[in-house]
């Protein structure tokens, strides 16, 4: 066999190297013709895209809306477009259930436009999102009382509300707002008197005692407090401490004439209260 002879495996494996290579480039090329086909909004103005969000808005089509969005913000990241579509993106996301996706464009939108003539909508809108869980939505149904809900979201509602509130006094955000910091305050305090009634219960008296007091400084005025006194005077009571115990009464007594949790006790029933069931 002569040396010539070792030339042709040589020439054949590069005639199936350069095959496969071709097979590759056209296989790619394939897929992004595919992807084009695909993509039906290639091509298309920032104006184009958010009127075709918008309508998909107004259809309850959440999904394709946030296709069209995230597309203005991927595409057209500066311009009037941009901010419109990340105000959006916040709502979409808030409306289809996706309230962490909601609360991360608003803090993208407040980084980036922090003096945006819109930045009261996103303050009422992030409030909305954690005072209206996807899980409150069934309280109208369970009749969950809502002050057994984990305060946090509560809590963070409170701020942005109150926030709108302090910033932007004559939004047209801020009366409604106004509204349900009111309630937020109620519940947040009804949600302390849970808790120190679940120490009490469980021999917790001085645990009891301190977050019963935090009903009465941190929360003053609410209908609760009533229910945060009788608990003190019960757990001063316990703990052997009767000049405490009767000043606890002695404020009781002034502020509630006839409580009825000394005849109740501490399930009594309370009066009808304000639950915003349409809310939820």
């Amino acid at each position: 066999m002569t040396r010539k002879d070792f030339k042709f495996p040589r020439l054949s494996r590069r005639l199936r190297n350069a095959g496969l290579a071709l097979a590759v480039a056209a296989l790619v090329a394939g897929c992004g013709t595919i992807k084009g086909e695909q993509d039906k909004t290639a091509g298309w103005s920032a104006e184009r895209l958010y009127q075709d969000a918008r309508t998909e808005i107004s259809a309850g089509n959440w999904k394709d809306a946030r296709t069209r969005l995230e597309a203005i913000e991927a595409r057209y990241p500066f311009g009037g477009y941009a901010q419109q579509a990340l105000i959006d993106q916040a709502y979409v996301n808030w409306k289809d259930e996706e309230p962490e996706q909601a609360l991360a464009a608003i803090d993208r939108f407040q980084q980036q436009y922090p003096n945006h003539a819109g930045t009261d909508y996103m303050l009422y809108l992030k409030g909305l999102i954690t005072f209206t869980p996807p899980s409150a939505s069934f309280t109208k149904f369970t009749r969950q009382d809502p002050s057994e809900r984990d305060p946090k979201g509560l809590r963070e509602s409170y701020e942005s509300f109150n926030e709108l509130i302090k910033r932007y006094p004559d939004s047209r955000y801020t009366a409604d707002a106004k509204k349900r910091v009111t309630w937020l305050v109620s519940t947040i305090a009804e949600n302390e008197a849970h808790v120190a009634q679940y120490y009490y219960e469980r021999g917790a008296y001085v645990a009891a005692i301190n977050r019963a007091q935090t009903v009465i400084t941190d929360f003053q005025g609410v209908p609760v407090a009533e229910k945060a006194l009788y608990i003190m005077y019960l757990s001063y009571d316990k703990l052997n401490l009767p000049q405490l115990r009767d000043d606890t009464k002695r404020v009781l007594d002034q502020n509630f004439p006839n409580s009825k949790y000394y005849t109740e006790g501490l399930n009594a029933r309370r009066g009808s209260y304000w639950n915003p069931v349409n809310w939820f």
